[in-house]
């Protein structure tokens, strides 16, 4: 806790409009964030007509924030990992969890405790960071250096690390299924250089250029 609690509060405040822009735009979705940050992204989703109902659940409470905003329905403060959840089981069509499994000791257990409020056929979005990425691998192996730092790829609060493949099994292991799967280089804005030499090499080091992964992946039926 201490180390979240020394960290800047812009760190929790913003819109994951990329996260945004992979949720089907259907206006009766209920929603469910966690890691929810100041809330900005479920107002967001609200504003967007994309959400009728929206939950979100968050470690740190956070000054000056809209995390009571009227606009959002309900605002759960603790730690996912320990805390039992008060949820109507099989209720939301959409569960966010966006830049919150790295930091948890236990992910795994962490998704099957949430899996029973998605509905059946319902989404699961994740972001998850790529400790493959080409600037990572070069600090780690050329240089010898494992510096943590204050956010991105080494965040000193990041417990877990993840390529691609582990993070679609990680879901897999827990009955959700992958269906779309986005790097950086996809939905977000990334350097000039890295999108031309994806291209000349035919997309072959595509991995190592994506700093981070959104999967959309699928609650089979019960």
């Amino acid at each position: 806790m201490k180390l979240y609690s020394e960290k800047k509060q812009t760190y929790f405040q913003n819109i994951r409009h990329d996260i945004i822009s992979v949720i089907p735009e259907k206006s009766s979705n209920k929603i469910l964030e966690i890691g929810a940050g100041g809330g900005d992204t479920l107002i967001e989703l609200k504003r967007r007509k994309i959400a009728s109902e929206v939950t979100g659940i968050e470690l740190m409470q956070l000054k000056d924030s809209n995390q009571k905003n009227s606009n959002i329905d309900h605002f759960i403060f603790g730690d996912i990992e320990t805390m039992e959840f008060n949820l109507q089981k099989n209720h939301f069509d959409i569960i966010i969890i966006g830049d919150v499994l790295e930091h948890l000791i236990d992910p795994w257990n962490t998704l099957k405790k949430i899996y029973p409020f998605l509905k059946d056929g319902g989404l699961l979005i994740t972001s998850i960071p790529n400790i493959r990425e080409i600037l990572t691998l070069y600090s780690i192996v050329i240089k010898g250096d494992f510096k943590y730092q204050e956010s991105g790829i080494l965040d000193k609060t990041h417990l877990r690390f993840f390529c691609k493949k582990n993070m679609i099994s990680l879901l897999k292991n827990c009955s959700l299924e992958p269906i779309e799967i986005y790097s950086g280089l996809d939905i977000s804005k990334v350097s000039y250089k890295m999108k031309l030499a994806n291209k000349l090499t035919l997309g072959l080091l595509k991995e190592f250029f994506t700093a981070q992964y959104i999967i959309v992946s699928k609650k089979g039926f019960a």
